[in-house]
């Protein structure tokens, strides 16, 4: 029995597709310092291709006039596995969530590997150009798009007496926004104080609060109601 015949040649010419095209992906989340990096892409991409494989190839000895299979089962089955795990990339945290893009690169990587392993050559690469194309190119201009934020001032609670403020400025000037502190105040009993602060930037509001959020000192940082204005009004 020949060990090496030209479908082996073929399914390892397929897996190897998988693995250079989601390394790709892979190199630009691990680039950005991701959670889910290229490690992780790459096994992702090639373990679908690997299932597709084995669906498309892997049961042919048994098939007959009384067995029939239905190779699109294990792709469907891949999907759900994939959205289990890039849920555990997405991490919530009051006002904000992070780990969506990377969780949508890994569906995307799996749907790479999916093509690649169904031996679709040509979606495989259209979409690893794509992706990238939209995350290396588009991604950044978006980002320079004016919003129609109507509530630019985010109140952080920090711990007094480590520099954090300054360094909260500094962070928010680092990444494009320009601050101007409205007012603080220390909360009762405790080295704690609370600052409101006005950005201006081209960015989306919510894209800062990751950032400032791991600076350290901070508590918390949310962006700062209506009710919070009358609060103030209230004690003022």
């Amino acid at each position: 029995m020949q060990l090496w015949t030209t479908t082996s040649w073929l399914q390892l010419g397929l897996l190897a597709l998988a693995f250079v095209l989601c390394s790709l992906i892979g190199l630009e989340r691990q680039y950005r310092q991701k959670a889910a990096g290229f490690r992780t892409h790459v096994l992702v991409g090639t373990g679908s291709a690997g299932f597709t494989l084995v669906s498309a190839f892997g049961f042919a000895p048994v098939l007959g006039e009384d067995v029939v299979l239905d190779p699109s089962r294990i792709a469907a089955q891949i999907v759900s596995g994939i959205g289990f795990l890039g849920a555990g990339v997405i991490f919530t945290r009051e006002d904000f969530v992070r780990g969506l893009t990377t969780a949508a690169t890994i569906w995307v990587a799996a749907a790479v590997g999916m093509a690649s392993g169904a031996g679709m050559v040509s979606l495989a690469v259209g979409l690893t150009f794509l992706h990238l194309f939209a995350l290396v190119v588009v991604g950044p201009l978006a980002l320079r798009l004016p919003t129609r934020d109507s509530n630019r001032v985010l109140r952080i609670i920090y711990v007094d007496g480590r520099g954090v403020l300054r360094r909260l400025l500094a962070e928010a000037t680092t990444v494009g926004f320009s601050a101007f502190v409205l007012g603080t105040r220390r909360q009762d009993g405790s080295d704690l104080v609370e600052v409101d602060v006005r950005f201006k930037g081209g960015a989306p509001l919510h894209q800062l609060i990751p950032t400032l959020h791991e600076v350290d000192g901070v508590r918390s940082v949310h962006l700062r109601r209506d009710q919070d204005d009358d609060e103030d009004d209230a004690e003022a």
